[in-house]
């Protein structure tokens, strides 16, 4: 059962992974030594499954962020997925999904010229709903 300070510990290291234990004691009111106690066994209890960076997206030459509904034309989702593998550096999440739709595809594209040829090809394999993201 997690306590409020384990929850301020993990809301503080979501926002800073990288931040030193004497700063993340001090942030939730625990000396290091006891911070860092708190997140060893956040860690092996698996609340604390890995550590991440956030990448700017638009420096890395990416300025069209698109979020893409799939509706499968067919049961048989293998194209679909074939196609988004040899389109992995444009893919950066691929849920398949319950309800309306099958998958829900979260893609960068440098320009609205890609992400147009990438619509294209997708329509080969299934139909779609798109929306833009205009601030994350």
């Amino acid at each position: 059962m997690l306590d409020s300070t384990d929850m301020l510990i993990l809301d503080e290291l979501s926002r800073n992974s990288r931040i030193t234990m004497k700063e993340l004691g001090e942030k939730v009111h625990l000396t290091g030594q006891a911070a860092s106690a708190r997140v060893v066994k956040l860690e092996d209890n698996g609340i604390i499954e890995g550590y991440t960076i956030k990448v700017n997206q638009v420096k890395m030459g990416y300025s069209v962020h698109a979020i893409i509904d799939i509706y499968t034309k067919s049961t048989h989702h293998q194209p679909y997925l074939s196609f988004i593998k040899t389109k992995g550096k444009y893919v950066m999440n691929n849920y398949k999904v319950s309800g309306n739709s099958c998958y829900l595809l979260e893609c960068k594209f440098p320009s609205n010229e890609i992400l147009d040829e990438f619509l294209t090809e997708l329509n080969n394999y299934v139909n779609y709903k798109l929306s833009i993201v205009i601030n994350k």
